[in-house]
């Protein structure tokens, strides 16, 4: 399975491919966009990856509760860019909840953000800690592969939207 993950966020929208072939990983691209104020550069950017790429799908980290509603607009609108970018090629787009996706990497729903870098790094073997954004990317993707495995096993695994 190849898996778009991507995690639109105010400063950036990080993305990577992973293929995983049960608990085998290799990650292929990891990059950020530097211009998330721009929805058509993000949309653009995740579409040229998906034609690149060719992933079997796309994962997201669920809405999250912020206490600003001008944060909420603009995070909202970088993740609907995503999910325009990948349903426009017909990929099946699931999302986890920020929670879900810690305690998936790290073992508890509230971890810090370098927790669940350093556990992300440990999982695939990295030899360098990801920066923050790449980590949650990466992190999105361990949760749906993980889900995945669960779905298969006839439990409740993933959510698409």
């Amino acid at each position: 399975m190849t898996l778009l993950c991507a995690t639109p966020v105010l400063r950036s929208s990080t993305q990577t491919r992973d293929d995983a072939r049960s608990l085998l990983w290799t990650i292929h691209n990891a990059g950020s966009i530097r211009s998330s104020s721009c929805l058509v550069a993000i949309r653009d950017r995740l579409a040229e990856l998906i034609r690149q790429h060719e992933p079997d799908c796309c994962a997201l980290e669920a809405v999250i509760y912020v206490q600003s509603y001008k944060t909420a607009i603009i995070l909202g609108a970088a993740r609907g860019a995503a999910i325009l970018a990948a349903s426009e090629r017909g990929l099946p787009v699931f999302e986890y909840a920020p929670t879900r996706i810690k305690q998936a990497t790290v073992g508890r729903g509230g971890a810090g953000k370098n927790q669940v870098a350093f556990m992300v790094r440990a999982l695939l073997g990295l030899t360098e800690t990801p920066d923050a954004d790449a980590a949650d990317a990466l992190a999105i993707g361990l949760t749906h592969v993980r889900a995945q495995e669960t779905a298969r096993l006839g439990l409740p695994g993933c959510k698409q939207i």
